[in-house]
């Protein structure tokens, strides 16, 4: 008889989500589905609101990531103004953010999934946690702590706290950087390059053990997207982009399809659907269609798209990443593996940042009305391309917005890979919890932040129920 399996909920990520695997009448995995179960409502309760306000509403769409909203947000409210920020606001967001990418990738690899590196799959579930990272290896766990806390005290230092800073603003920055606080960010770099070159080391031989889930962790054929340096300011070839730049997507054998595209452009190669079973987006590229369209964002898709990353550690790094596969390195596994190497040019650059002459300028703002009453914001955060697009009336108001959050451009990749990977593993008539696990840390490959992703398109499907103390399910309601 056909049976069902639900993993409620998927452990070590941010935000609620459940997977279900449908075996059939044999116990063979027939289907498997990646549920995103949490909704939020941002794009209707800004809708009125001035637009100067943004970035600080929607930096409260995550506690992990706000750095990141911040960015894109007010990049969206630059365009409404229509003004051109100062250099050293630009240089001073960049700083802002390539600290977000080291304490978000650090808490990625270090607190979510090093336990599964450290300890292997099929480790007791009562040790294989943060907890027994620090008992079976206390030094891997005091460098990610301690790497996570120079990224979380870079971002306290320029922006003056750590979450929710409202120091980004449309226009530019509110406070420029002194000397002082720019001395007080460079002395702490060697001691997050020592941390990370250690941990780049330990890493290329511990993953060495796991052939068999590189081979099947979402090792499929997808395009990939990222953000890389427009023609017009590239050097060396698309260098990592994480501010501004252009869209570029390749195919599966590593041939780009779409380059130099314009962010603000968007909607003419991006699409969106929705499926009943999640609350969150399916982005897919046009071009393709849907589902077909499927593509992969973050780490892992941006050290595919780029031709280097521009920072010499960090280039080394990125060669022999790419010598793993020739063309284009396809297994979602290697998302830890290009967070590492994105974690060492995020440093690099930090550094190159706070020794520009202009660094401690005090030009920092662009001050100006209305003058579009339409902005597209596009960066990278840690976890893929973020994008915010706003609609407002000639007061300013808020009239209509969108969001295309890094997580949903992975969903319908994430749902491939949750299917192949129980293929794989998953024997419904002796199940043990490794393979289940193993479900699992395909998602943790992705680092998905479900907070961040869940906003609607059109009408939801939505089931609430009303649940009394001893856990009855007492009166139900549902829109289709």
């Amino acid at each position: 008889m056909a049976r069902q399996i639900v993993i409620d909920p998927v452990t070590r990520i941010e935000g609620h989500g459940k997977i279900t695997i449908y075996l059939d009448d044999r116990g063979a995995v027939e289907n498997a589905l990646f549920h995103v179960t949490q909704i939020r409502g941002f794009e209707k309760f800004v809708e009125g609101r001035p637009f100067h306000e943004m970035p600080s509403i929607m930096a409260r769409i995550c506690g992990i990531c706000p750095v990141s909203h911040l960015i894109a947000s007010a990049k969206a409210c630059d365009a409404l103004l229509a003004v051109r920020i100062p250099e050293t606001a630009v240089k001073l967001r960049r700083l802002l953010n390539l600290a977000q990418f080291t304490q978000s990738h650090a808490l990625s690899f270090f607190h979510l999934s090093s336990p599964d590196l450290l300890m292997g799959m099929d480790a007791d579930p009562a040790k294989r946690n943060i907890f027994g990272v620090i008992e079976a290896q206390p030094e891997l766990a005091k460098d990610g702590i301690r790497l996570r806390q120079i990224g979380q005290q870079i971002i306290a230092i320029l922006a003056g706290k750590r979450i929710h800073p409202s120091w980004v603003v449309p226009g530019g920055v509110s406070v420029p950087l002194d000397a002082q606080r720019r001395e007080q960010i460079l002395g702490m770099l060697p001691d997050a390059f020592a941390i990370i070159r250690r941990t780049l080391d330990w890493y290329k031989i511990a993953f060495e053990q796991f052939r068999d889930e590189i081979r099947t962790f979402g090792n499929i054929p997808t395009l990939f997207m990222g953000l890389v340096a427009s023609s017009d300011a590239k050097e060396h070839g698309a260098t990592f982009e994480h501010y501004d730049g252009k869209l570029r997507f390749v195919d599966e054998a590593g041939n780009i399809v779409l380059d130099q595209a314009d962010p603000g452009r968007y909607a003419e190669y991006i699409g969106e659907a929705v499926e009943p079973f999640s609350y969150l987006k399916m982005p897919y590229f046009k071009p393709r269609g849907y589902p077909d369209g499927l593509y992969r964002v973050g780490p892992l898709a941006r050290l595919n798209v780029i031709d280097g990353c521009g920072t010499p550690e960090a280039d080394r790094e990125w060669t022999e990443y790419r010598a793993l596969r020739r063309g284009v390195v396809h297994s979602s596994f290697h998302y830890h593996y290009a967070r590492l190497i994105e974690i060492m040019c995020a440093l690099e650059t930090i550094e190159r940042l706070l020794n520009a002459p202009d660094i401690v300028s005090r030009m920092v703002r662009a001050s100006a009305g209305v003058n579009s009453l339409e902005g597209v914001g596009v960066s990278e955060a840690p976890r893929g391309t973020l994008i915010h697009h706003y609609k407002i009336n000639e007061q300013g108001l808020v009239t209509w917005a969108n969001l295309i959050i890094a997580t949903g451009h992975n969903n319908l990749a994430m749902n491939q890979s949750v299917l192949q990977v129980a293929k794989h593993f998953v024997v419904g008539d002796k199940l043990t919890e490794g393979m289940l696990n193993r479900v699992e840390a395909v998602i943790r490959c992705y680092d998905p932040c479900l907070s961040c992703s869940t906003h609607a398109l059109g009408r939801m499907p939505l089931e609430i129920q009303l649940v009394n103390a001893r856990g009855e399910v007492i009166d139900e309601l549902s829109r289709g």
